[in-house]
């Protein structure tokens, strides 16, 4: 490995370390408003939402997306276990498991 690549991947870690430890530095001696805190709340939902609904599409340039019938097919179940749970490890191993199940009978 050339002295180049290593301290391209020792910055890159730095950066990455520094981006989430200086929020948490800087916000820990200030007051943060009621409705920021009420705002943030609906940001980890909208961005597992967009995650979601990219991976149920294929996008083709030009044209309308298609539909991921596979990842389609196993997020029914994970759904499911997500509403009868409530547990985010219930829903990715269900998920998991019906991937699994999906792709062995290839009904993808």
């Amino acid at each position: 490995m050339t002295n180049y690549i290593l301290i391209t991947i020792l910055l890159a870690g730095l950066v990455t370390w520094l981006s989430r430890v200086v929020p948490f530095a800087i916000i820990k001696n200030l007051t943060v408003p009621r409705w920021l805190i009420n705002f943030l709340s609906f940001v980890p939902v909208a961005i597992m939402t967009a995650i979601f609904i990219e991976s149920l599409l294929i996008y083709h340039a030009g044209h309308w997306p298609g539909f991921n019938l596979e990842n389609i097919y196993a997020s029914i179940p994970a759904i499911v276990a997500g509403v009868l749970t409530k547990s985010l490890l219930a829903v990715v191993i269900t998920g998991v498991l019906a991937m699994a199940a999906i792709r062995l009978l290839g009904w993808g």
